[in-house]
């Protein structure tokens, strides 16, 4: 099964959106999205719900509690 971080580099990617490019518009930075990525460091609910909006897919899908 696909971690977190695994699904969001995935799905960024299908929407060919760079790191940079995602972390406007989470109004943080392209190294937290890297970090996010590679599981250094783990998101916030309110940011979980909003990567969750942008990329088109759930927050339970996001965490692994649906497929």
């Amino acid at each position: 099964m696909k971690t977190f971080g695994e699904k969001l580099k995935a799905l960024r990617k299908e929407k060919a959106m760079s790191r940079l490019q995602l972390a406007n518009m989470l109004c943080t930075t392209q190294s937290t999205v890297g970090k996010y990525e590679r599981g250094e460091l783990q998101t916030s609910l309110e940011t979980l719900k909003l990567i969750s909006e942008i990329l088109d897919v759930s927050a339970d899908y996001l965490l692994g509690l649906e497929d």
